[in-house]
């Protein structure tokens, strides 16, 4: 495995509010080989839901993998996120107290790999870890509400 392309996603209801995350790997032709989607709990905002998303896809990744073959592998994060991505690149300042933490885990995550780039992705090509984040919000809500 040389490189590997991992989108991710995360979300609020009502912001802050219920939250998800969506994680999708696939490989360098784009054919999926893992899917995960995780119910954080209550009173999570979206910025922080995208960064938790991140921080498991990389750990995951490690879980899965190890770590040996982390070192050897190129990632590469595609979010259509534009705060956590052009955070990660230093276009933007990590402002937020809640998100500053989230933004040095994963900073320090991605030196456990060969190397991590972060690409920014329209929504409409984020749609499967989109729906796994509704999925699964969705099912928490349908829950919560059973008679």
């Amino acid at each position: 495995m040389k490189k590997v392309i991992i989108y991710t996603d995360g979300g609020a209801k009502g912001n802050p509010g219920p939250g998800a995350i969506g994680v999708v790997f696939t490989n360098e032709k784009g054919e999926v080989f893992k899917k995960y989607s995780e119910y954080l709990g209550e009173n999570f905002t979206n910025n922080e839901a995208e960064y938790l998303a991140l921080i498991f896809a990389l750990k995951k990744f490690k879980q899965i993998f190890g770590k040996k073959l982390a070192k050897n592998t190129e990632i590469e994060i595609r979010s259509d996120s534009e705060l956590m991505i052009k955070q990660l690149k230093g276009e933007y300042k990590v402002l937020d107290p809640k998100i500053q933490p989230l933004f040095l885990e994963a900073w320090n995550l991605r030196l456990d790999f060969k190397k991590v780039n972060f690409k920014l992705i329209p929504r409409e090509k984020n749609k499967q870890a989109d729906g796994l984040v509704n999925e699964i919000l969705h099912s928490q809500n349908q829950r919560l509400f059973q008679p």
